[in-house]
């Protein structure tokens, strides 16, 4: 049987080998900002929420390499969240 702490550990790793694609529309911008987040697709929603509710002036997430995206809440056009996926690990054919 596994100790509490290797357990939550495991669970933990587990949990960041899954990762959300994170697509947002900025006004006025030509491109949208992609990222891939280890975050949970129920943690980026808050965050957005909370940025166009005026709790906070950026929208701030976090991407999966640890580079933190800052976007103006009053300039979000739109956000898209995708499934969450596992990362692909190794080579395979295509």
């Amino acid at each position: 049987m596994l100790s509490t702490a290797r357990r939550a550990a495991h669970i933990t790793d587990r949990r960041r080998d899954k990762v959300v694609e994170v697509k947002i529309g900025v006004q006025h911008a030509p491109r949208e900002i992609v990222l891939e987040s280890g975050q949970t697709a129920e943690e980026v929603e808050r965050a957005v929420s909370e940025a166009l509710a005026g709790k906070s002036a950026l929208l701030s997430l976090v991407d999966d390499h640890g580079r933190k995206v800052l976007v103006p809440a009053d300039r979000l056009a739109y956000v898209e969240l995708g499934e969450p996926t596992t990362r692909k690990v190794g080579f395979s054919a295509l």
